[in-house]
């Protein structure tokens, strides 16, 4: 009964912070980078610079991180053959993410810093926009497709486990 609460609560705990970061990436998707469209290049790089530095605290490290570790062990604890009817939506979950955290670091990390670096040579406002709005943008939504497709999995990976005799 323990191993089984332990698994289910790190399925859920999997679930809850992948579903976070699907839902903060949705945001900027649908919300946070339109709005910014609509203002001037300096207000746009200003506030684009401020979101930058404020993301990173302990919350965010918690679920950017925390999906990955949680996902991880979920994957581990369903191993066992008595275990493994999630172990294909776990799988699956866990290599949606792995690429979400690749475009993180090969692409959106990247220009988070030129622009912090343009911006902090006094730059003109309108290049450092020009140089990474449309990019940051387009791979912002393949984070949000592929952590929510991510999300989805884990999903049915506890719709599955519930049915697994205790």
């Amino acid at each position: 009964m323990i191993a089984s609460n332990v698994r289910a609560g790190v399925l859920l705990l999997a679930t809850v912070t992948t579903g976070l970061m699907a839902g903060l990436f949705a945001a900027f998707a649908y919300a946070v980078m339109p709005g910014l469209a609509r203002v001037d290049d300096r207000a746009f790089v200003a506030a684009m610079r401020s979101i930058n530095q404020a993301i990173l605290n302990g919350w965010f490290a918690l679920c950017f991180g925390g999906a990955l570790f949680a996902t991880l062990a979920a994957v581990l604890l369903h191993l066992p053959a008595a275990r493994r009817g999630p172990l294909p939506w776990l799988i699956a979950a866990l290599l949606l993410y792995v690429l979400v955290l690749a475009v993180t670091a090969a692409v959106n990390v990247p220009l988070n810093d030129r622009l912090e670096a343009g911006a902090a040579r006094l730059a003109d406002p309108a290049e450092l926009r020009a140089a990474f709005e449309s990019a940051w943008v387009r791979w912002n939504v393949v984070r949000a497709v592929l952590n929510t497709a991510a999300f989805g999995c884990l999903g049915g990976a506890l719709l599955v486990a519930r049915s697994l005799p205790g």
